[in-house]
């Protein structure tokens, strides 16, 4: 097993702590983590990588982990997380990458290449597809399935949670604040195959008052041990410990900024480069098989490739080997390896 290194980059605007491994001369390969998470999800790829040569970088994104956590709402706009992330490319040298996003990850990953297309070889998106013009609610809900969410009872869908968060947002913070170790436990559980083409929990938090309806906490739950390393379990617990959620929670505040902000995308925000889109078929919120949530990443990236794998939102920790797997296939077939 190789050793991972961690740094913390600073710059006048923001610190960056990112946990590096593998040569230093070796092709570079990013790693975005999303909502809930810290650099750390990414260890079994980045370590598969960097065996095989791959210079890899995880960073802690804003708000998260060791790197700074602002105040401002709009200091978590998609702007300024792209902003972060150019800066710590040219702290490592400017070499165009490939970049790899989960979650929120992905939107950063996929802004960074359309805006930024000299840094980027290829992008990988995992869970959360490609939306050229923002990840934002008003561009989500024309592509939910009506058939399984019928409008005049879930407005918003699968995203009826993202909606909770923007209107009851404090809520939000204090029920996942009240007890951190159960709010990441209960968070991180494998997907299960009965949840295809059924309503998503993530659809009922209006009806239920919230995620956790009147107890405004978490149910006591053992961390998934298959997921993450004990060990990673308890620098992710310690993480949110020290921030809580309101930095991660006000990444869903930007939705005006992160539209007007894409608009200046050249070509609409078409992406030119390879992509690779890996799909969980257990999503309960996000696969792009039972909606037509995938339709505007497939017109807007020219060289798309989609792999489907038997999980559910938490790709990197669900699938570890297989989301490696189907990145290296991707990477020489399109010849970037």
């Amino acid at each position: 097993m190789m050793q991972l290194a961690s740094h913390n980059f600073r710059s006048p605007r923001h610190t960056t702590h990112y946990c590096e491994v593998g040569p230093a001369d070796g092709p570079l390969m990013i790693f975005l983590h999303g909502w809930p998470q810290i650099g750390l999800i990414w260890r079994a790829q980045i370590e598969a990588f960097a065996s095989e040569g791959w210079r890899c970088v995880a960073p802690d994104m804003r708000g998260y982990g060791s790197s700074s956590a602002p105040t401002a709402s709009n200091d978590y706009a998609l702007e300024e997380l792209v902003g972060d992330m150019v800066e710590l490319h040219d702290h490592l040298g400017a070499r165009p990458a490939i970049w790899v996003g989960h979650d929120w990850g992905s939107p950063v990953a996929g802004a960074l290449s359309a805006l930024h297309p000299a840094r980027s070889r290829g992008v990988v998106l995992i869970s959360v597809p490609y939306f050229p013009h923002g990840f934002a609610l008003p561009n989500l809900l024309p592509l939910i399935d009506r058939d399984l969410y019928p409008a005049d009872q879930y407005p918003d869908g699968q995203w009826d949670y993202y909606r909770f968060y923007l209107t009851h947002f404090e809520q939000t913070v204090g029920d996942m604040d009240a007890d951190i170790t159960a709010t990441l436990a209960a968070l991180y559980r494998p997907g299960n195959p009965a949840s295809a083409g059924e309503i998503s929990p993530s659809a009922l938090l209006t009806a239920n008052g919230g995620r956790y309806g009147s107890a405004h906490r978490a149910l006591p739950t053992a961390p998934d041990p298959a997921l993450w390393p004990p060990a990673d379990f308890d620098v992710l617990v310690d993480a949110f410990r020290q921030r809580g959620f309101r930095p991660a929670n006000t990444w869903y505040l930007n939705d005006a900024a992160n539209i007007g902000y894409l608009h200046s995308a050249p070509e609409g925000g078409r992406l030119g480069q390879p992509t690779l889109f890996i799909n969980g078929d257990w999503d309960p919120i996000c696969d792009i098989n039972r909606s037509r949530l995938g339709e505007p990443m497939q017109r807007a990236c020219e060289d798309l490739s989609v792999t489907n794998l038997p999980a559910g939102h938490w790709l990197p920790l669900e699938r570890k080997a297989e989301v490696a797997h189907a990145m290296r296939t991707w990477l020489k077939t399109k010849m970037l390896w």
